[in-house]
C-alpha cells in the first residue's frame, strides 16, 4: 500500500505514494477478509459457554478474552502491533518485541497512535452483530469458536482503523477543506466533510453481493435458484451500514482532530 522509499521520520510534506485509489484498493480487499471470517465463524453455533465470565479457572474472564488477550501477547512478541495498521483489544502490559524491528513507513500523523476504538468494535461485534449470523445452539466447541470470533474482531478492527489512513490522504488531498473545521474542532463539520452517502450505498451493494457470491452453497447439476447463502448477504449490508462506515468516520474524525498537533 505505502512504498518503501517513504522518508521514516514523520513529515506531512512527504508524499507518500499512498492515494485515495491505493487506500480505496486496500479497503476492498479487506471486505473479502471480513466476508470470509463471518462465514467461518457461522460454521459454529453461538455456544454461548464461550463468552461466560470465570470458564477458565484460574483467570477472570471469558474463554474467548482468555483467548484473545493470549494470542495478542504472542503477537505482540513477534511485532503484529508495531504495525499502525493493527490495534490489540487489550493493548495494556503486552509484552516488548523479541524479533527485530521492521521500520514501517511513517505516513500517519504521531498522534495516530493514541487512537483505538476496539472497546466499541467488541461491544458491537458481540452484543449486536453476532445474534444476526451465528445460529443458536452449543456443539462444544467453544475453543475453534472464540479462535473464529478473534479471526473475525481483527478483520473488522484493521479495517474500521484503516479510517486513519483514509483520513489522511483525504487530508493531503485537499487541507484547505479541512483545516478550518480541524483548528475549531468542529467534529460535526468534519463528519459532513467525510460523508458521501452514494459512495456508501455503492459499498453496501457490493458486499451484499460478495457475500451472496462467496457464501453460497454450490452443489453440481443444481438449477435451483433459490441460493442458499452461509452468512445472510443483507446482514452483512447492515453491518457496513449500521457500523463499520459510521465507527470508520468515526476514527477519520479524531485523526483528523489531532491532525494539526
Amino acid at each position: 500500500m505505502v512504498e518503501a522509499e517513504v522518508s521514516l521520520g514523520w513529515d506531512d510534506s512527504v508524499s507518500s505514494g499512498m492515494t485515495l485509489d491505493t487506500v480505496r484498493d486496500s479497503l476492498i480487499r479487506q471486505e473479502d477478509t471480513i466476508i470470509f471470517s463471518l462465514i467461518e465463524r457461522a460454521k459454529f453455533p453461538l455456544n454461548s459457554p464461550t463468552y461466560n465470565q470465570s470458564w477458565v479457572p484460574g483467570f477472570s474472564g471469558s474463554l474467548v478474552e482468555f483467548i484473545v488477550k493470549q494470542t495478542e501477547n504472542l503477537q505482540a512478541k513477534v511485532g503484529r502491533y508495531e504495525n499502525p495498521e493493527e490495534h490489540p483489544f487489550f493493548p495494556d502490559d503486552l509484552p516488548d518485541t523479541v524479533v527485530p524491528h521492521f521500520e514501517y513507513p511513517k505516513v500517519l500523523h504521531p498522534a495516530s497512535a493514541s487512537i483505538n476504538i476496539n472497546k466499541d468494535i467488541w461491544d458491537m461485534y458481540f452484543n449486536q452483530l453476532l445474534p444476526l449470523f451465528v445460529a443458536a445452539g452449543d456443539d462444544g466447541n467453544y475453543a475453534s469458536t472464540a479462535a473464529s470470533d478473534l479471526q473475525c474482531l481483527q478483520a473488522l478492527s484493521k479495517r474500521i482503523h484503516y479510517g486513519k489512513f483514509v483520513a489522511e490522504v483525504k487530508f493531503r488531498d485537499a487541507p484547505q477543506d479541512y483545516e478550518p473545521a480541524i483548528r475549531t474542532k468542529d467534529k460535526e463539520g468534519l463528519m459532513k466533510l467525510l460523508t458521501f452517502e452514494k459512495v456508501e450505498e455503492m459499498v453496501k451493494k457490493r458486499v451484499e453481493k460478495k457475500a451472496m457470491v462467496f457464501g453460497q452453497e454450490v452443489t453440481l447439476g443444481n438449477t435451483d435458484t433459490n441460493v442458499k447463502c452461509k452468512v445472510d448477504p443483507s446482514v452483512v449490508s447492515r453491518l457496513y451500514g449500521d457500523w463499520m462506515i459510521p465507527l470508520t468516520k468515526d476514527v477519520e474524525v479524531e485523526y483528523l482532530l489531532r491532525r494539526l498537533d
